[in-house]
């Protein structure tokens, strides 16, 4: 004998219903995530608060940002190398989430105030030895010159749109329309930085259009919403070694050391990229001993256009490391 079951249509939507609330109940939903902000932790370094994102365990691989971006740069080359070690990313002083300095104006935010911060916020984490650096713009000086005063706690290098002074060349800003970093320098940048946000704006930003969403947009814009919080991105530019006595031998002498030191290192091409398109630059970049070279596409800013490229090269290098 065949029975047959007969539903009808209130119960079935009943069924239904209560299957939906029971889903919605679960404590498997997926918790909403956090924002890169909110993600980082902080330091007192000199009285000032300094932020960074960390994640991972092991020996420190450290990414440094440049002008005028942040850790945030770093957000989806991270995820690639996590497992291999301990990724910290700092927000350099006055920039991103840390701390701005009192009296923002000329020189406050000099290479060698950023070089102290930084150099005591490594110290304070533990980063004293194994390093390895990935570094770009800005960043790339600041961790050059820590591997030019401390040459036995780097592992290695890996750098993309580096600041070098080729030997017997004398240093020149980037080339970019309407010579716009000699404005910088003189007293127009005040207006163009501090009043226009040209940097963020028109370089980064315009810069890069159609590859940042308007969440990254707002994020890089965030740390630099008034007029007294652009000033790091006004002196950076300032501070390049045809601008700075100081900056330059500090850029000569790493440069230099470059040359003949047997430190890991991997150059990050970037085509057609920017700073390193000078065929002098180029030339000499390459020419330094134990180094890979891969190539990426992407101007400048790199690590926005091609950043699991960038990830899997570092990951396939940096596991491959002794």
């Amino acid at each position: 004998m065949t029975c047959k079951l007969s539903i009808g249509r209130r119960q079935l939507l009943a069924a239904t219903g209560a299957v939906g609330l029971a889903g919605l109940a679960s404590p498997a939903a997926a918790a909403p995530e956090l924002s890169w902000q909110a993600r980082k932790k902080h330091t007192n370094v000199f009285g000032s608060s300094m932020a960074h994102y960390e994640v991972g365990t092991g020996r420190p691989i450290v990414f440094l940002h440049g002008n005028p971006t942040s850790s945030y740069l770093w957000r989806n080359i991270i995820p690639h190398v996590q497992h291999l070690g301990r990724c910290i990313a700092p927000d350099l002083i006055g920039m991103g989430d840390s701390a701005k300095l009192p009296n923002p104006g000329p020189g406050v935010y000099s290479y060698q105030t950023h070089r102290r911060y930084l150099f005591e916020l490594l110290r304070l984490l533990g980063v004293e030895r194994d390093i390895t650096f990935v570094i770009h713009d800005w960043g790339s000086a600041l961790g050059f010159d820590f591997a030019s005063q401390n040459p036995g706690a780097v592992r290695g290098l890996a750098y993309a749109e580096a600041i070098l002074t080729a030997p017997n060349q004398p240093p020149r800003p980037p080339e970019t329309a309407g010579g716009i970093f000699e404005a910088f320098y003189s007293a127009q940048g005040e207006h163009l930085i501090l009043d226009e946000n040209t940097f963020v704006e028109r370089i980064l930003i315009g810069g890069l259009r159609y590859y940042l969403t308007a969440e990254d947009e707002a994020e890089y814009r965030r740390p630099y919403l008034t007029r007294e919080s652009r000033w790091p991105t006004l002196q950076w530019p300032r501070e390049l070694p045809p601008f700075s006595k100081e900056t330059a031998a500090v850029v000569g002498a790493y440069s230099q050391g470059l040359a003949t030191s047997s430190v890991p290192k991997l150059f990050m091409r970037s085509l057609p990229g920017a700073l390193l398109a000078d065929p002098v630059l180029l030339k000499f970049a390459r020419s330094f001993p134990n180094q890979r070279e891969v190539t990426v596409f992407g101007p400048h800013y790199v690590e926005e256009v091609s950043p699991h490229a960038m990830g899997r090269a570092l990951a396939e290098w940096i596991g491959g490391m002794a």
